[in-house]
């Protein structure tokens, strides 16, 4: 997390899963965006085959989901997501219908923080309904 912009910061949360964030800021400042779900496009039947019998909406929807329908692991720690490799960030095929944001998902501090950001009426946001109108 305190890599330049762009790295892989993967961790174990709750003793049991990993969750995966990108590096945002300057080197040596603690910042990033945790990646909380994605829309499964390609890959899909390796992305079935490491969560065996999970509904398309489920494969990646929600931060250990995400990191289990990937093959993300803690040797992925440190990746370059800006170069070639495993693990890359893609460009959209097409920019998001509309851009929702609300408080974040289960923090206490900066409880009422405006930093969880998602594409309006898309079924694979993570969270609670409530939160992505």
């Amino acid at each position: 997390m305190f890599l330049e912009r762009g790295f892989a910061y993967v961790y174990k949360i709750y003793g049991t899963s990993l969750c995966v964030n990108v590096s945002s800021e300057a080197p040596g400042i603690g910042a990033a965006v945790l990646i909380r779900a994605l829309e499964p496009l390609e890959g899909v039947s390796l992305m079935h085959a490491r969560r065996d019998g999970v509904p398309l909406s489920d494969l990646a929807r929600g931060p250990g989901r995400l990191t289990s329908a990937l093959a993300i692991t803690a040797a992925d720690d440190g990746a370059d997501l800006c170069a070639p490799g495993r693990l890359w960030l893609a460009s959209l095929a097409a920019p998001p219908a509309e851009l929702g944001e609300s408080v974040r998902i289960g923090l206490t501090r900066a409880a009422d923080a405006r930093l969880r950001f998602y594409e309006r009426g898309n079924a694979y946001v993570s969270g609670p309904r409530r939160l992505s109108p």
